[in-house]
């Protein structure tokens, strides 16, 4: 099969191009849009975003592995200049709708291995019938005021590409209590980028509402699902939005979107 390379733009006079690649994928790097630690696209994805062939985005590389800057591993390479860790928006929490446990409350958690709601099974595209890691999580007052349960489903990507999840596959009996409040964290510790795509819809003839949660990785590869049912009349759903502190790169400036139980 042929193969068709983008044709490299000229460098500058007396400078590689591979240089300037390099130059322009540190600059990403600084600014913030490729944050400390993140997975960076993989080469055929920079040729295209920086309009150059895939040998010039690898001499790029090379050149910013040399001085110390992006490290490959197994997993692909990443940038490594100093800076804090990169941190899921805060309320961003698993699963969606935890809250804390207080005086009174009962909150309970446990993990299954099993078939997942089949509307799970379709968004995540798993087969009918095939078992996956599902989370199910409960949180009441002890007078059962303000119920509010969850399932999450996990998709077979997620399970491949997290060790932690992984983990709970041999556990997953439905008894045992499970922690996953920070599986967020274990995903882009993994090199995944989190996005997040939340659906609210009243249930017809209750007072309560369902908050579906999709969250998908840079590549649009699902990871997770959770229906959420929350009693309205005892609760409030808020939504907090942070705008992009910067409009100049419209691929850096994903508005964050928060959401507080």
């Amino acid at each position: 099969m042929a193969r068709t390379t983008p044709p490299d733009h000229p460098a500058t006079e007396g400078e590689p191009l591979y240089r300037r690649i390099a130059t322009e994928l540190l600059g990403e790097l600084r600014d913030g849009t490729i944050p400390p630690g993140e997975r960076l696209p993989g080469e055929r994805r920079l040729a295209g975003h920086f309009g150059v062939s895939r040998e010039t985005v690898r001499q790029a590389l090379e050149l910013l592995r040399r001085e110390g800057l992006v490290a490959t591993d197994r997993r692909g390479s990443h940038a490594t200049l100093p800076g804090a860790p990169t941190r899921s928006p805060a309320a961003l929490t698993f699963p969606v709708g935890a809250r804390t446990t207080t005086p009174g409350t009962v909150a309970r958690a446990t993990v299954t291995w099993e078939p997942p709601p089949p509307e799970h099974a379709e968004a995540l595209g798993l087969a009918p019938g095939r078992p996956t890691l599902v989370h199910h999580y409960r949180y009441a007052s002890a007078d059962g005021r303000g119920l509010r349960t969850a399932v999450t489903s996990f998709s077979a990507v997620a399970l491949a590409e997290v060790e932690e999840l992984a983990r709970y596959r041999d556990r997953a009996d439905g008894t045992a209590a499970a922690q996953l409040r920070r599986a967020y964290d274990w995903m882009r510790r993994a090199g995944l980028t989190l996005h997040h795509r939340d659906a609210i819809t009243p249930l017809a003839s209750t007072p309560s509402v369902r908050v579906t949660r999709r969250v998908h990785d840079q590549y649009a590869r699902p990871l997770e699902i959770t229906d959420l049912v929350v009693d309205a009349q005892q609760d409030a759903l808020v939504y907090e939005f942070t705008l992009p502190g910067r409009v100049e790169r419209p691929a850096a400036a994903g508005a964050s979107r928060r959401r507080q139980p």
